[in-house]
C-alpha cells in the first residue's frame, strides 16, 4: 500500500510539473525561426552537452593515463619533473611511439618487391592492443583523396597480420577502429564482413559498432536496413544505455536523422519496452529539429501519464524552445519553477535560452538573461560568449560583438574556433577585410587552429568583395600547410576568378 501511495504521489508531482511547462510552451508562440549561425552553435552546445549524461555525441575512445606522460601530482619542482620525464613509464612510452613509426614506415613502403608482412615478422615485435590501435589510428588520419585504396588495403594486411601474433588477441576497438577505416575508403563491402567475422567470433557489437554503421550508410541511403538489423540482433551490447532501443535512439539523434528516430520508437511501442527519461530527452530534441512542436507539447504530457519527472537536460530542451519561440516570460517562469522543484537551473541552461531567443532575435532578452546569469554567480564560459557573440553579428552589431569578445579574453575565456569563425564574418561583412585576415593569424598565434569553415567564410567573403588575389593568397596558405588538402578543390576555382 505504501508503494502505490508513493507511485501515485510520484505520478501526480508528474502531472503538476508538466501542467506547469504545458502552460508556459502553450502561453507562448512556437515558431522556428532559422538562423546563419545555427549549425557553429549546434555544435558548440553539443561539445557542452558532451560534458552530461545526456551528451550528445557518444564515443567509445580510449583516453592516455596523464601518468604515462610523466604528469606528478605531487609537487611542481623542475627536479621532479626532470625525473619524471625519465622514468619507466616515460621511457615505455617514448619506445612505444618508436615502435608505432617503424610499422607505419615498413606499412607506406608495401608493395611490388617489398612485402610488409615480411619485414615486420624479422622485427620479432612484441604486439600489443595499445600498439595495434596506434598503427590503425595512424592510418585513418592518413586517409586522403589519393591514397584510399592503398589505406585500405595496409590497413586490412596489418590487421591480418597482427590478428595472427602470439599472445595477441584483436579487441573490440581494433574492428571497430578497422571499419572506421574501410568505412572513410569507402570499401563498404570489407567493412560489413568485419561485421560478421566480429560476431561469429563472439565479440558484442555494440553502440560503437552501431554508430560506425549508421553514419556510412547514412551516405549510401541503407539506414533503415542497418538499425533493423540491430533491433533484431541478439548479441547486441547497449552499455551503457538501459536497453538497445536508446543506443540506437541516441546514435541516430547524433547523425540528424530525426525522421527515423520516430519510427524506431514505434518499434519501440510495438515490442512492448518502456521509454525512460533519456528515450523522452531524445524525442523532444528529434521533434524540435522536425518542427513538429505539437508532437513535442503530446510528447511532454505523455512523459507525466508514464510518471516520469523531467530532469536537467529535459529543461535544457524546453528553455532552448521557449526561447526560440520568443517566450522570454515563459522562459524566466520555468527557471524559477526549476529551482522551486529542486533543479537548480546551471550554465547551459542559460547558455540554451540565449542560444534560443538569439535564433528568434530577441537580442534584448538575450543580454537580460545573460546578466541575469551573472548575477546569479555564473560565469559565462567560451560557449555562452559564443552564442552571445553570434547573435551580435547575426543581428549586425559588430561593435557590441566586439566589446564582448575584448571582455572574453580580459576574463581569461579564449576563444575557440567558433567564435573566430563568428568575429571574422562579422568584419567581412562590415567590409574589414584587413581585420579579418589579422584575425586568422591571431587565432593561428594563439594555438586554436582554423577549420575549413573558417577558411571558406573568408575565402568566400573575400571572393565576393572582388579581392581575389587575397582570396587566392589565404587558398595558398591553406595548401603550404597542408590544412584540409582534401577539401581544398572546393576553394581551388578562386584562383580561376
Amino acid at each position: 500500500m505504501n508503494s502505490m501511495f508513493l507511485f501515485g504521489r510520484r505520478i501526480g508531482q508528474s502531472i503538476s510539473n508538466y501542467q506547469y511547462i504545458s502552460r508556459l510552451i502553450c502561453d507562448g508562440s512556437f515558431k522556428v525561426n532559422g538562423s546563419e549561425n545555427g549549425c557553429e552553435i549546434n555544435e558548440e552546445l553539443k561539445k557542452s552537452s558532451e560534458k552530461s549524461d545526456f551528451g550528445f555525441a557518444f564515443d567509445e575512445s580510449h583516453f592516455v593515463d596523464e601518468t604515462l606522460f610523466g604528469v606528478s601530482s605531487n609537487n611542481g619542482s623542475e627536479e621532479n619533473d626532470t625525473q619524471e620525464y625519465y622514468s619507466p613509464r616515460r621511457r615505455y612510452f617514448l619506445g612505444f611511439v618508436s615502435e608505432t613509426d617503424r610499422i607505419f614506415k615498413i606499412l607506406q613502403q608495401d608493395g611490388p618487391g617489398f612485402d610488409a608482412k615480411f619485414v615486420l615478422d624479422d622485427l620479432q615485435l612484441r604486439v600489443s592492443s595499445n600498439l595495434v590501435r596506434e598503427v590503425l589510428l595512424r592510418l585513418l588520419k592518413n586517409i586522403n583523396l589519393t591514397n584510399k585504396l592503398r589505406c585500405a588495403k595496409l590497413a586490412y594486411k596489418f590487421f591480418r597480420w597482427s590478428g595472427q601474433q602470439k599472445n595477441y588477441r584483436h579487441t573490440s576497438n581494433t574492428y571497430h577502429l578497422t571499419m572506421k577505416i574501410f568505412a572513410e575508403c569507402e570499401h563498404f563491402t570489407d567493412m560489413w564482413r568485419l561485421v560478421d567475422e566480429m560476431t561469429d567470433r563472439g565479440f558484442p557489437t555494440t553502440a560503437r559498432t552501431f554508430n560506425i554503421l549508421i553514419c556510412t550508410c547514412g551516405e549510401v541511403g541503407i539506414t533503415r536496413r542497418v538499425v533493423e538489423r540491430f533491433i533484431k540482433s541478439k548479441t547486441f551490447n547497449y552499455r551503457p544505455f538501459k536497453h538497445s532501443f536508446n543506443a540506437i535512439l541516441h546514435s541516430l539523434l547524433v547523425i540528424h536523422q530525426y525522421s527515423l528516430i520516430e519510427w524506431v520508437y514505434q518499434q519501440m511501442q510495438l515490442e512492448d519496452h518502456s521509454p525512460d527519461i533519456l528515450t523522452y530527452n531524445i524525442l523532444l530534441c528529434a521533434k524540435y529539429r522536425l518542427g513538429k512542436l505539437d508532437h513535442f507539447h503530446r510528447l511532454i504530457t505523455e512523459m507525466a501519464e508514464n510518471g516520469l519527472s523531467p530532469d536537467l537536460h529535459t529543461y535544457n530542451i524546453i528553455l532552448h524552445v521557449l526561447g526560440e519561440g520568443g517566450n522570454s516570460v515563459g522562459a524566466l517562469n520555468l527557471l524559477n519553477h526549476m529551482r522551486e522543484e529542486g533543479c537548480d537551473p546551471s550554465l547551459i541552461h542559460f547558455t540554451s535560452l540565449i542560444d534560443g531567443l538569439s535564433r528568434a532575435g530577441n537580442l534584448d532578452a538575450c543580454e537580460y538573461f545573460f546578466n541575469l546569469m551573472i548575477k546569479k554567480g555564473f560565469l559565462p564560459d567560451v560557449v555562452c560568449y559564443t552564442v552571445m557573440i553570434t547573435g551580435y553579428i547575426v543581428a549586425g552589431e559588430l561593435e557590441k560583438a566586439q566589446a564582448l569578445f575584448d571582455e572574453m579574453i580580459i576574463k581569461g575565456q579564449l576563444p575557440n574556433v567558433f567564435t573566430y569563425n563568428s568575429m571574422i564574418r562579422g568584419l567581412c561583412i562590415a567590409g574589414k577585410f584587413e581585420e579579418a585576415c589579422s584575425m586568422l593569424k591571431e587565432m593561428e598565434s594563439r594555438g586554436c587552429n582554423p577549420n575549413f569553415v573558417v577558411y571558406s567564410t573568408l575565402v568566400g567573403n573575400l571572393r565576393n568583395a572582388g579581392k581575389h588575389p587575397e582570396a587566392n593568397e589565404i587558398v595558398e596558405q591553406m595548401e603550404e600547410k597542408g590544412h584540409y588538402a582534401t577539401r581544398l578543390k572546393k576553394l581551388k576555382w578562386y584562383r580561376r576568378c
